[in-house]
């Protein structure tokens, strides 16, 4: 006999659906797996040796073959353990109700039969979606998680009998459904941008820098408030949407552990100078996304920028411009979404003090090739440029009565409201401009436009920074 139960590849940019099938016949008891299953795909034949007997299920004793197709395509993940186990229980009748073309089985089997959870959930339950899927069984603890997926229909399945149990019409799963994310409550930022005394002008660009989502750079010697600020970034960007949210908590799952919580706030990642390439930028031998993905919809803060390494910030071109990252490898490619505000800050030379009232003891060949780091085409894809000086030491621990973040967030969010207006897009901001929008919606004077042309003139810019 053979039957067929259906499960789904996700690697973070589509999906494709996986009909595990089984063939059970006679012969020396066994279980094969094939159809170019990695090696977690072929250990499963022991989970499930030992689930069916933990959970008082029959192994048929017969030669058992599990084929995964389109067997030319590589598989990876342990998520195919459960519907492999419900082909089992299919194909050697033991089961009432059969599975049927409009439901998906996902989740890893453990050796008592519980149902663990995968990484990735959200990213396979909507590209089942899109496939025309509308019933999912999952693992209960990804239940929170697939809860931010609107428009199907999950059961939440706690261990292998339970299932077992319910396609029996024994004890059923009670279905759950798309809910409304209860944000935690607001508590007093940690990082708030009134600690910030002085900079009047950078925090002014901060906040132009969050109002239409721009890359910014802070240029000044150490010790002047450059990583503060840039920390306060997040405290004054307006808050995540569900369609962020779902985005975000999904990209967080692809990446770690986080399989049973949601990120409710927009990300704040601050990658160190010595992370190599591939965890910025994400890939691997089975990619995954990097930092730069795992600050999306968020701030992405490269710290003393100069000091990453030269391949690290050149691949930084496409995700500034195209808003995605493509990792190519031999056997695939794969696309994560990147779209962050990049705030980077870099000292005026390799001491930090070059230009400022203290001695700087760098050559100038030094400062020269340090400055030549980022390259013109890096610079031209950050949008604001804002010098942080040196404060008044005396200005320290005066008791100050400065604009706190929630005054500022108010107008950035007023900022945002006027762009989607504009632009009848509730995610596209002016950074997301193209050259049809610039043409149609900066209607400049002819007093602004002769001083835009004698300033490009003066400072040799480039058509993009034009």
């Amino acid at each position: 006999m053979a039957d067929k139960v259906v499960s789904i590849i996700d690697n973070g940019s589509g999906g494709l659906a996986v009909d595990v099938e089984c063939h059970v016949s006679q012969g020396l008891p066994a279980i094969i797996v094939v159809g170019l299953g990695a090696k977690a795909i072929d250990e499963a034949k022991e989970r499930l040796r030992s689930a069916f007997a933990s959970s008082d299920l029959l192994m048929p004793r017969k030669r058992i073959t599990l084929n995964l197709a389109p067997a030319d395509t590589p598989k990876e993940s342990s998520s195919f353990d459960m519907a492999m186990a419900m082909a089992i229980l299919s194909t050697s009748g033991q089961l009432a109700n059969q599975p049927t073309s409009q439901q998906v089985y996902i989740g890893e089997l453990g050796l008592t039969g519980i149902i663990r959870p995968v990484r990735g959930i959200i990213g396979k339950l909507l590209a089942a979606r899109e496939l025309g899927f509308s019933e999912f069984f999952i693992p209960a603890a990804n239940l929170q998680q697939a809860q931010l997926v609107p428009g199907i229909t999950i059961y939440p399945v706690h261990t292998i009998k339970d299932l077992y149990l319910h396609c029996n019409n024994a004890v059923a799963i009670p279905p759950a459904i798309a809910t409304t994310v209860v944000r935690p409550s607001v508590s007093k930022l940690a990082n708030d941008i009134a600690s910030v005394v002085g900079q009047v002008r950078a925090k002014r660009a901060m906040e132009i820098a969050a109002a239409g989502a721009h890359n910014i750079l802070l240029n000044g010697p150490p010790g002047t408030g450059k990583s503060m600020l840039a920390k306060t970034l997040p405290g004054i960007l307006p808050s995540l949407s569900e369609e962020e949210m779902l985005e975000v908590t999904h990209l967080s799952s692809l990446a770690s552990r986080r399989y049973d919580s949601l990120v409710t706030e927009r990300p704040f990642r601050s990658p160190h100078h010595s992370s190599s390439d591939i965890a910025i930028i994400g890939g691997g031998q089975s990619p995954r996304p990097g930092e730069i993905s795992l600050a999306h919809r968020g701030v992405l803060f490269m710290d003393e920028l100069p000091e990453f390494g030269r391949a690290t910030i050149e691949a930084l071109r496409q995700p500034l411009e195209d808003k995605v990252i493509s990792v190519a490898r031999a056997k695939d490619t794969h696309t994560f979404p990147a779209n962050f505000i990049l705030v980077a800050t870099a000292n005026p030379c390799p001491c930090g003090h070059f230009g400022t009232s203290k001695e700087c003891i760098c050559l100038p060949h030094e400062i020269s090739r340090y400055q030549k780091k980022l390259s013109g085409p890096i610079v031209d894809r950050i949008d604001l440029y804002v010098d942080v000086e040196e404060v008044v030491h005396k200005e320290l621990l005066r008791n100050h009565e400065l604009e706190d973040s929630q005054a500022v967030s108010e107008r950035v969010a007023a900022a945002r409201a006027k762009q989607v207006k504009r632009y009848n897009s509730p995610a596209k901001t002016n950074s997301d401009m193209t050259n049809e929008d610039i043409k149609q919606h900066a209607r400049l004077t002819e007093a602004a436009l002769s001083l835009l042309n004698d300033a490009a003139a003066q400072l040799d810019i480039s058509a993009r920074n034009y």
